[in-house]
């Protein structure tokens, strides 16, 4: 696992693929996006966008679908809002995170959902030729206490080996049939080489139980591979085959994540995120852990 011999091109911008329909959390994605339902008191999409920032990301390409422009306007200037606010003596600097400076954010649309690569490909235009990042807002990473988020440790890890990274976890081997899964090779510390990758396959024929865990650091000749808009698992375009092809020609790597993560697409994750978040809160962890309490007894 040798280090890259030239400092590689910066991430400067991040590809968020928001046009899924949400309906396992039906009725209440009816109208609201999935994305935008809070987790104690911030919506799922603000937590990966201030992962992003953190990262030192500067653009944000939202590829959104019918009925999520509401995603866009969360980062918008609320100037009605804001202003009522201020005339009440209300403190406004919570809504500090939403704002964004134009150009910052930029939808683009998905108008048929073909699965996760063709929604990567969407933001072919604006990802140019740069490396980017991507980040599946459902996948909430939550850093440790003074620690760094997920994207920030694979930036300083990109900075390193250069290339292709994705996160990974481990999990049980009966689990890793819902999941892209890695085939690992030498190790280093948080760092695992990447010698292949298959989308959801069955137990039985799993190379590992690392499974990408929904951030990714990907060089833009992937935008290539996914033009051929080739069907994989499920007869969708997965964005797993484009990476597998990239193995051999370019540095491909794997980092473990030191924080939580929750799987906030399913309704008991949600639940947990939200649990460990408001538990983790200065400001009401002791009164939640006490209602827990209650509750339990």
């Amino acid at each position: 696992m040798s280090a890259t011999p030239s400092r590689p091109k910066p991430i400067r911008k991040a590809v968020f693929p928001v046009a899924g329909l949400g309906t396992r959390f039906l009725p209440a994605t009816k109208v609201v996006p999935k994305e935008l339902l809070p987790v104690v008191d911030r919506p799922l999409i603000q937590y990966a966008v201030d992962e992003a920032r953190e990262a030192g990301i500067e653009q944000m390409i939202f590829v959104t679908g019918r009925g999520k422009t509401g995603i866009v306007e969360h980062f918008d200037i609320a100037f009605e809002l804001e202003k009522t606010m201020a005339e009440r003596g209300r403190d406004t600097s919570v809504l500090d995170c939403t704002r964004a400076v134009p150009g910052d954010v930029i939808a683009v649309r998905q108008q048929v959902p073909l699965g996760l690569g063709h929604a990567i490909w969407c933001a072919r235009a604006i990802v140019g030729d740069e490396p980017f990042a991507i980040f599946l807002p459902d996948e909430l990473m939550v850093a440790r206490a003074g620690g760094s988020g997920c994207m920030k440790q694979m930036v300083e890890a990109y900075e390193e080996v250069g290339g292709n990274l994705v996160s990974v976890l481990e999990v049980p081997i009966e689990q890793v049939s819902s999941y892209g899964v890695i085939a690992p090779g030498e190790s280093r510390g948080k760092l695992t080489e990447v010698r292949g990758l298959v989308e959801k396959p069955p137990v039985s024929a799993a190379p590992s139980n690392k499974i990408v865990s929904g951030r990714y650091i990907l060089q833009p000749e992937v935008m290539g591979l996914l033009a051929a808009q080739e069907r994989g698992a499920g007869g969708e375009i997965q964005l797993t085959d484009a990476m597998a092809k990239l193995i051999g020609s370019q540095p491909f790597h794997a980092l473990t994540f030191d924080g939580a993560r929750y799987d906030c697409g399913s309704k008991v994750g949600f639940v947990e995120a939200t649990l460990a978040i408001a538990l983790s809160r200065p400001d009401m962890g002791e009164a939640v852990r006490a209602m827990a309490q209650r509750l339990l007894g």
